[in-house]
């Protein structure tokens, strides 16, 4: 097998960092610390021993040494994905990747110097040689193992083939070949495209699950599928109530309670609570289960055309009605009919559904027989139906036969706890539907949907995240953008400074500098020429004559500022 080897010795130089430093926010008060959109730890050096030691004894060496690699592997991949949205467009792919070892760095987890890189993406040809200095997984080791005999920096190298891989788009692989935990004077990786290591597949065992994961995920499975079984003998999977939360738990509760009754079930809350779930939950726990489940929204239905919905037509019975049909009175017998938006029934209507409800009996538009029907009514509304009857828009007998047994569906904002529950759920079912496997929810998009007013519920948020699910597309985080469009806006709290201590960031920008620094320019009579002469001469210098690092200092693109450089024959 060829080995590809580096053909001359550069050593990589790291672009400036202050891109990376200016995602960095502290909120003390809020108890969050974020990088971009990845919320982040601070947690210590002992804290971290103790749970490696733990997991050692616990799993054994072997998946262990498994367990740690996928743990640094999935960091990895959100970091790949923030490299190339912080750099990606504007650097080279050279200064872009080594994005991944400065955010290793600044996590505190080691000090990365790169020795050698190689990357051409046109060939597929990689080479990456690094060295690890002051490796946290050395520090651990020492405080807490006696000496494996062989490298333990199992995290970071994770953590470099996630991102490599990630980052250029084809498998890469790392081998800590000096590690200073095996008593080596130093620890040294070396990253290759999988193909040119001799035992690639062998190494890629320990990003899948170990066998004890596995077994429990089969078990897992084999559950799910019985579950899913009995959902189908049931009903829809797609009516399976999700949710946690007290208040939701109770109104659950409530209508499983009168599920095996014939008493008819009153659901008031909002548009978009998931009332037809709910409607579909008694069908399936009652006896009627094995039955047909029939709803229709009486909003949605023209006045005229109501009756001859519920209650079907005789041929003839008006123009149009070329032959007879039945109505979801009849196609609902022996079940349950679900009739939402209530309150929109016309008088007429009403007055017919409380005769179908008294007698149990129907009959057809422009039809002179009577049908004997078996079926149990749930109905909701979203409006407040003891107004519509004092307003005389809705029959009382007919309120009072229908509010024998009424509840009351919270809306989102009121069980905050089950989003991220039901928030799974949509991305799950539509990453299935469109094809794509995502990353998931960043921590700053998850933490925007707890915090949503949601005033369109449930169907609000399912909306919202198949738009994030589009827009994040196959092997992406589900971003606060995706989902919400123009960023909504965070809290400032505070960044680091240039010499590393926390500051406090502005809430609404740079407004008030801006106005103190306009004011010295004109107090002093400096002309627009040599300010921007200035500027541009402090920038590219502090930025080590790095074009690209320069322009991101003074917010404009690599191509404006090297046509002003050039003009001002300093280039």
């Amino acid at each position: 097998m060829t080995i590809s080897m580096p053909s001359h010795e550069v050593t990589p130089r790291y672009p400036d960092s202050r891109d990376i430093l200016n995602k960095l926010r502290f909120l003390p008060g809020e108890g969050q610390i974020w990088l971009g959109e990845q919320r982040m730890l601070l947690m210590q050096l002992h804290t971290m021993a103790t749970f490696r030691h733990e997991i050692i004894r616990t799993l054994g060496l072997k998946r262990a040494k498994s367990f740690f690699l996928r743990l640094g592997y999935h960091s990895g991949l959100k970091d790949a994905e923030l490299a190339r949205a912080v750099r990606g467009q504007e650097m080279s792919v050279e200064d872009g990747f080594l994005t991944g070892p400065q955010l290793h760095s600044l996590r505190g987890l080691v000090k990365v110097i790169p020795l050698a890189l190689e990357i051409d993406p046109s060939r597929g040809h990689f080479y990456g040689e690094f060295e690890w200095q002051d490796s946290y997984e050395v520090a651990i080791s020492e405080q807490l193992e006696s000496s494996l005999g062989e490298p333990v920096c199992w995290m970071q190298l994770g953590y470099a083939c996630a991102y490599s891989s990630q980052f250029l788009g084809q498998e890469i692989q790392y081998r800590e070949v000096e590690c200073r935990g095996r008593g080596d004077a130093r620890c040294r990786i070396i990253g290759r495209p999988a193909h040119e290591w001799e035992d690639h597949a062998t190494f890629a065992e320990h990003f899948r699950e170990d066998p004890l994961i596995d077994e429990l995920y089969e078990l897992q499975s084999r559950i799910a599928y019985l579950e899913d079984d009995i959902a189908r003998h049931k009903g829809d999977e797609h009516y399976r109530p999700i949710g946690q939360s007290p208040a939701f738990l109770g109104a659950l509760d409530l209508i499983d309670r009168a599920a095996r009754s014939e008493v008819p079930i009153l659901l008031l809350g909002e548009t978009g609570t998931g009332k037809e779930i709910l409607a579909h939950r008694a069908h399936q726990q009652s006896d009627r289960a094995e039955g047909p489940f029939v709803a229709v929204n009486c909003a949605a239905i023209p006045p005229d055309l109501i009756e001859s919905e519920l209650f079907g037509v005789e041929k003839g019975a008006y123009t149009g009605a070329v032959q007879s049909r039945a109505g979801r009175f009849e196609r609902a017998d022996g079940g349950t009919l679900f009739l939402d938006e209530l309150a929109e029934l016309s008088p007429r209507a009403q007055a017919a559904l409380l005769r179908a409800l008294q007698e149990k009996q129907i009959e057809r538009v422009g039809g002179q027989r009577s049908y004997t029907i078996d079926v149990r009514i749930v109905a909701a509304t979203h409006g407040d139906l003891m107004e519509r009857v004092q307003d005389g828009r809705f029959r009382a007998d007919l309120f009072y036969r229908l509010n024998a047994y009424p509840v009351v569906i919270p809306p989102l904002r009121d069980r905050r706890d089950d989003i991220p529950l039901l928030a799974e759920h949509f991305l799950e079912r539509f990453e299935c539907h469109y094809h794509v496997k995502t990353l998931g929810f960043s921590d700053q998009a998850m933490a925007l949907l707890r915090a949503h007013g949601w005033p369109g519920n449930i169907r609000e948020l399912q909306n919202l995240i198949e738009r994030g699910v589009i827009l994040a597309g196959d092997g992406n985080s589900v971003s606060e953008q995706a989902l919400f469009g123009q960023h909504p806006g965070h809290k400032a709290g505070q960044t680091l400074s240039e010499s590393g201590h926390i500051g406090q960031a502005s809430e609404t920008g740079s407004d008030d500098l801006l106005s103190s620094l306009c004011d010295q320019v004109l107090e002093a009579e400096v002309s627009l020429d040599a300010l921007e002469q200035a500027l541009l001469e402090k920038a590219y210098r502090e930025a080590g004559h790095n074009v690209s690092a320069a322009a991101r200092r003074l917010g404009m693109s690599r191509a404006a500022l090297d046509y002003r450089l050039k003009k001002r024959c300093m280039l």
